[in-house]
Parts: C-alpha cells; sequence; structure tokens
C-alpha cells in the first residue's frame, strides 16, 4: 500500500497525486510540490490515502512542504504580474497585427518562468513577439496555443442550464462527444440547442449515453409490426425515457394508442415486409398483454399502525367536541322558550294585584281602563278593518245622538272596501283615510 494525496494547481483543473512523505495533510491546505515545470503551490483537495502499489503510476513525485504564509504571499504577489503581464501581451499582439486571442497568462511559482495562453483559428507565426516580451520582462517566455474548450474552462462562466459550466467545476478531462449521441437521445439536431458557451456540442451528451444505449437494445425501433393488446399495427413514435410506443392499428389506423414495452410482442423489427404465413392471434390472447399497474397500497387503504392511531384520536376529539358542543346548543334554545315564558309571566304579573296574587281577568282590564287617561288610546287592528279606534267624546261636550257615531263609521267603512276593490293600474294605492 502506497499513502498518497490529491492536490490542484487550479480552481477545478486536473487532480494530481503526490507522495506525502509521512506528513498529515488536511484538505485545503497549501503544499509545496515538486512537478516537471519545477516547484509549483498548490491546495490539498484529498488528504492522506493508502491506495494499491498497483494503482500508482510511476514516478510518484514528493511533496517538499506545506505552504507558509511567506509562500501565500510570494502567490499573491505573481497574480498582480500575471494582470500586469496580460496588459503588455495584448499591446504587443495589437502591434504586430497578430490574429490571436490572449486567454490567461501564468507565473511559476519561483516566477522564473511566465505562459501566455492563446487561441488562434489556425497557426500564428509568433516569433518576433517572444522576443519582444522577453525583452519587457527579462525572464523565459512561453506562449502555448489552446481549443476553444480549455478556454472555457480557464474562463468559466454559466451554461444553457444555468449552472456553472462542468468543465471548470469537476470535470477532469474532456471526453468526446459526436453528433450520434444527440440522435440516439432524440434531441433536436439544432447546433444551436445542443453546442455549449464554447461552441462545441455539449460535454453532458455524454452523461446519459449509456443509459440510452441500453434502453434501445430493448426498445422497438421505428416502422416495427408488433402485436398490441388491441390487434396489430406498426410502430410510429418511440418514447425511450417512458419506455412507451405508439402504434398505429390496422383496424384503426387514424387514432394511434400508445402501450408499455412490455405490452407489445415484436413480430418485425424495423422497417420490411409482413411474414406472408402470418394469423395474427384471437383478440383474447392478445387482451391478456395488457399492462395493469402494480397498485400501490394507500394509506387509508391499509393504515399504518401510527396512522390508525392517529385515526382513533381524532375520533376521540371530534366526538369530544360534539359532545361537548351539543350542551351549548340545548341553551341557545333555552332563552327563546324562556323569553316567551317571561313575557306571558309579565304579563301575568302585570295583572296580578298585590301581593303577588292574581287576580280575575276581568278586573285587571277594568282596572286597566280606569288607569287609562280618557281620551288616549294606541292604534291598533281591528277585526273589521285598519285604523285608529275611536276616542270616546269629552264630558264637556254634549251627548251625541243615538246612532250617529254608528252610521259614520260604517260609511266610513264601506268607502275603504269599495276603495280597496278598484283594479290597480300601476299607480300607488290609496292610504285609508283615518277616523274620523
Amino acid at each position: 500500500m502506497t499513502e498518497i494525496i490529491g492536490v490542484r494547481f487550479k480552481s477545478g483543473g486536473k487532480q494530481y497525486y503526490f507522495d506525502p512523505q509521512g506528513v498529515r495533510v488536511e484538505p485545503g491546505q497549501g503544499v509545496i510540490i515538486e512537478t516537471a515545470r519545477g516547484v509549483e503551490y498548490g491546495h490539498c483537495v484529498q488528504g492522506n490515502t493508502m491506495v494499491p502499489d498497483e494503482s500508482v503510476v510511476p514516478p510518484l513525485r514528493p511533496m517538499l512542504r506545506l505552504a507558509t504564509p511567506e509562500d501565500e504571499k510570494t502567490v499573491e504577489r505573481n497574480r498582480e504580474k500575471e494582470a500586469k503581464a496580460f496588459r503588455i501581451c495584448q499591446e504587443k499582439i495589437a502591434q504586430h497585427g497578430l490574429e490571436m486571442k490572449l486567454v490567461e497568462v501564468e507565473y511559476n511559482f519561483e516566477g522564473n518562468k511566465i505562459l501566455f495562453f492563446f487561441t488562434a483559428e489556425g497557426r500564428v507565426d509568433f516569433r518576433a513577439l517572444v522576443k519582444d516580451l522577453a525583452g519587457v520582462f527579462h525572464t523565459r517566455i512561453e506562449l502555448r496555443q489552446i481549443g476553444v474548450r480549455d478556454e472555457a474552462k480557464m474562463l468559466g462562466g454559466l451554461g444553457i442550464c444555468g449552472r456553472p459550466f462542468c468543465c471548470s467545476g469537476f470535470l477532469d478531462e474532456f471526453q468526446p462527444v459526436s453528433i450520434k449521441m444527440a440522435k440516439t437521445q432524440n434531441l433536436s439536431l439544432n447546433p444551436t440547442k445542443i453546442s455549449g458557451t464554447c461552441g462545441r456540442l455539449m460535454c453532458c451528451l455524454k452523461y446519459e449515453q449509456e443509459a440510452y444505449e441500453d434502453a434501445v437494445k430493448r426498445m422497438p425501433k421505428q416502422e416495427s409490426f408488433v402485436e398490441t393488446p388491441d390487434g396489430v399495427g406498426t410502430v410510429c413514435q418511440v418514447n425511450l425515457l417512458k419506455e412507451q410506443v405508439k402504434v398505429r392499428l390496422d383496424d384503426a389506423p387514424e387514432s394511434p394508442k400508445c402501450y408499455h414495452n412490455c405490452e407489445i410482442c415484436v413480430v418485425r423489427n424495423g422497417k420490411g415486409k409482413r411474414p406472408e404465413d402470418y394469423v395474427p392471434p384471437p383478440p383474447e390472447e392478445l387482451a391478456r398483454r395488457r399492462y395493469v399497474p402494480p397498485r400501490e397500497e394507500g394509506v387509508w387503504e391499509t393504515p399504518s399502525p401510527a396512522r390508525s392511531a392517529l385515526s382513533e384520536a381524532l375520533e376521540r376529539v371530534f366526538q369530544a367536541a360534539e359532545e361537548s358542543a351539543q350542551p351549548t346548543r340545548e341553551k341557545k334554545s333555552a332563552p327563546q322558550e324562556r323569553g316567551s315564558r317571561s313575557r306571558g309571566g309579565s304579563r301575568r304579573r302585570k295583572g296580578s294585584g298585590e301581593g303577588g296574587k292574581p287576580q280575575p281577568q276581568e278586573a285587571a282590564t277594568e282596572k286597566k281602563k280606569e288607569q287609562a287617561p280618557k281620551g288616549e288610546g294606541r292604534p291598533g287592528r281591528s277585526g273589521k278593518g285598519r285604523g285608529e279606534k275611536p276616542q270616546p267624546a269629552p264630558q264637556d261636550q254634549a251627548p251625541r245622538e243615538p246612532g250617529q257615531g254608528g252610521e259614520k263609521k260604517a260609511a266610513s267603512n264601506r268607502s275603504r272596501n269599495r276603495r280597496r276593490r278598484r283594479p290597480d293600474h300601476g299607480g300607488q294605492q290609496p292610504k285609508p283615510p283615518a277616523a274620523e
């Protein structure tokens, strides 16, 4: 077994493995590593790990030491030099009129070498540019041409999915992607929809390719002749994700139907002629192929012990609430009865004499008449018609002749009845005249 640590030199870059030399390194710590390009500064992303000797690719370079605060300051100074070198190099490229795009500048840890990364459509003669840069920085200069994918990995950004680029996030190496993958996954062949920001096919097409290839082996092809629970027909559409096919039946070709992959039986896979001696099975046998999805056990159909206990507790709560609400309803109905009784009782108390003993009804009415002042009366309803009760004549006036008041009352009642019998022509009915 060999002890190793994982180190990255750039954010999102490839992970390299080194020998920690028995030093305990935690993820996130800075380390000084000896590489093929010299001494470099990196971040530990994987702590001390024991791996089999067969999995180690020699030579396994050693870790020199853990990074110190001075090493951190050196890295910060190199970052400032990189920004200055980037501006100077762009000015030199414009002076020489070279068709190249500068992407990034990188100083090594010791500061004795500068790398300039650029992109270009073809080959570029940059020998004169290297001489000018060497005269400005007085150190070793290296210009390296990269592709558009490497440019996207260095610059970073957001893809059409809204997430950071896979290449700048976690992809260590680029995987080959072809247009055949888009065809297998039934994607649109429009380049703008299946291409990334770099202009190449999206790297995520590779992620699900194996799953699609496995589904293609199990699903029938287009124009296949199949047997379904409703009869025989031809496959007109295949859905690999849902494992469903749309079949145009011979009996009803105008309305295709969808079937699960397990419901069909492929007689001829792909285009071609139907077998001459083929005889379709009887409908009873085809109907047995119908797929019945497994019924999920519902919570209420087969309640669990916790659910049944909860339901019983809820029933007890509801029952207690209903029992407590029943006396409240009785109390609400009781005041109405007591009110009616109190109203009747008040009348009886009003008609009772001293000491609370009830008196005869005739005596009570006579007493009310005596207490009521003469010449006053409450308007009320009589059995014959509406109006005010006739007031008795004052004692100072002369007594009426017999029959005089009754004739006037009868005449007013007859006139009122005649007005009531008149048909309504849309106007307001006349109000009954006040009693004289």
